[in-house]
């Protein structure tokens, strides 16, 4: 373009190897016809021979000496000595466009055809000047009536997965299986810190280095990487931003790819298109799943939930499965997070999967199912709570599978994910369906009133953003609806349930305390629990029992409670 608008033509592209010295020759036997514009694209050159200031002032001494002109254009890590490089930023999307619309036919509105929305939506994304160019050919054909409006709304994607495809399918010369590993480790880390994104892509790329020669020594270059370029290559960018910590938001440098689609795109083309790199990747995500740090778990997660959904029977097989059934915490935790993101993203099936672990002689299955359906439950909650039941149910074939020593921790642990997967479901927006659901089936069994009444006290004691000293959310539950909502009444039964067991009276009558300080700090929740303990006083005994333990609350500093009284005193009335 340059040499074009200073009429420096015929322009001749010179090979990459050409000496500078020989770009122009010092004599020239035919002087007619000769080239005015010579076009340099990287040349080759290194840190032995790096190009000089000297050789760029001779060569434009020749080229003034016979009115020529010549562009040359080198990397961002080209081995310069002295000479300056000015940086090229393609013109925007639109500029382009609006150039290459010149050629629609007279009659058509440019304007009107620059606002359409599959049009702006091509403009809003991070295209190459190639792509824009090509895409207004095809609008032209679009509205010349010889392209489909699909073809037309189709193409920004096309072109984001032939880019994916031809990142991959070019050999390691082209493009070094490092950076190919930097790809797959940015579509799991998308919007994550920068540095973290690289330290995991270069154990992914020591996987897929053994992967292709086992008997190679798997060996990652320390430094030498140019970051720019990096992020260049695959259509990212660097940006300052506060990164969500257990210890708090934390200032970090992240990357992200510009197109927001290209994460996805390419983890299902390495997925479903390059099988020979699975062992690699599920290698290296089940290195994900044992970091110590959670932001890496929930990454490796989010990848296997993108894999199941491009391909689930792989996914669970190779990847999921393996996570459920492992003996440890972390992996399982991470198998729960997995199936969650999976579904959130519409995968098929996974509540069927879900209802098959529970009912699954395996106790590690039964535990990330369990999970699970707390997460996803308030989707389906009847179903959910069905199968929690059954899960609950199978306590007796563990003493079968599993050694007697392991018995007890099996049990405990299943115990008490069911009771949290029943909190969870509680305390969503399926709540008055899963209290309704929880008093149908109290009597059923013991493993189904264990289920509700566990569940069930487990909300109780969740608080307004999960401050200790906050106010009880079903608390708050029951003082919206009562006293004629259905929900107020439910929660009253749910008390009586609890208060009236032996096995859960002690844990009922310590949330039930928590209740009272709760109250001694906010005067809507004394008002609330005032009319709660006025409907569980409803006998004798409920009296003298919640009497007993208004009067044996304590508060912080040991001293009775100025709300206890008051309390008392409500409960006292007829």
């Amino acid at each position: 373009m340059l040499l074009h608008r200073l009429d420096a033509t015929p322009v001749h592209a010179i090979a990459r190897d050409t000496p500078l010295g020989e770009l122009v020759p010092e004599q020239e036997g035919d002087q007619s016809g000769r080239a005015r514009g010579h076009l340099l694209c990287d040349p080759v050159i290194d840190a032995k021979k790096p190009l000089r200031e000297a050789e760029l002032l001779a060569l434009r001494n020749r080229l003034a000496e016979r009115d020529a002109y010549a562009v040359i254009t080198v990397g961002l890590k080209a081995h310069l000595e002295d000479v300056e490089a000015q940086s090229w930023q393609p013109p925007p999307p639109s500029a382009i466009l609006d150039a290459h619309l010149r050629m629609l036919p007279d009659h058509h509105d440019k304007a009107e055809l620059l606002t359409l929305p599959m049009v702006t939506d091509f403009l809003a994304r991070d295209h190459q000047p190639r792509e824009t160019a090509e895409f207004a050919s095809v609008l032209v054909q679009y509205v010349t009536g010889r392209a489909a409006q699909e073809e037309v709304e189709g193409f920004s994607l096309m072109k984001l997965e032939d880019q994916v495809r031809e990142w991959f399918e070019q050999d390691d010369a082209a493009l070094h299986l490092r950076e190919k590993a930097f790809l797959i480790a940015l579509a799991a880390f998308d919007e994550g810190p920068y540095a973290l994104t690289a330290e995991v892509s270069d154990g992914l790329y020591a996987r897929l280095q053994k992967t292709a020669d086992s008997r190679q020594q798997a060996a990652v270059p320390v430094f030498g990487t140019h970051i720019e370029k990096r992020l260049q290559l695959a259509r990212a960018h660097r940006y300052a931003a506060e990164e969500h910590t257990e210890w708090g938001p934390v200032h970090q440098m992240k990357a992200a790819y510009r197109d927001e689609r290209a994460a996805f795109i390419l983890l299902r083309e390495v997925w479903t298109g390059h099988p020979s790199a699975r062992p690699a990747l599920v290698q290296w995500l089940q290195d994900l799943s044992k970091d110590g740090r959670p932001l890496v778990r929930t990454r490796a997660a989010s990848t296997a939930a993108v894999l199941a959904y491009t391909d689930l029977p792989s996914a669970m097989a190779l990847v999921i499965e393996p996570w459920a059934s492992s003996r440890h915490f972390g992996p399982r935790s991470v198998a729960v997070s997995a199936l969650a993101l999976a579904h959130s993203i519409s995968t098929p099936n996974v509540p069927r999967i879900l209802d098959t672990w529970c009912d699954s002689r395996t106790p590690h299955l039964r535990w990330v199912a369990i999970r699970t359906h707390g997460l996803i439950g308030p989707e389906r909650p009847v179903e959910t709570l069905a199968a929690l039941r059954a899960a609950a149910r199978h306590d007796e074939l563990d003493a079968s599978t599993v050694p007697d020593d392991r018995v007890g921790q099996d049990e405990a642990q299943l115990n008490e994910v069911l009771a949290e997967s029943v909190e969870l479901l509680l305390l969503s927006r399926a709540q008055d369906q899963v209290f309704l659901e929880l008093l149908r089936t109290l009597r059923h069994d013991r493993n189904a009133f264990d289920l509700a009444v566990g569940g069930f006290l487990g909300a109780c004691g969740r608080t307004e953003g999960d401050e200790p000293g906050g106010r009880p959310l079903l608390l708050d539950r029951y003082g919206q609806s009562a006293p004629a909502e259905v929900t107020a009444n439910h929660i009253a039964r749910l008390w009586h349930a609890a208060l009236g067991d032996r096995a859960h009276r002690s844990r009922a009558l310590g949330v039930l305390r928590q209740w009272v300080r709760a109250a001694d700090r906010d005067v809507q929740a004394e008002q609330h629990l005032t009319l709660l303990l006025s409907d569980l006083a409803d006998s004798e005994q409920e009296r003298r029992r919640i009497g007993h333990l208004l009067r044996t609350t304590l508060g912080e500093d040991s001293a009775p409670l100025a709300v206890a009284s008051r309390l008392l005193a409500a409960i006292s009335r007829p």
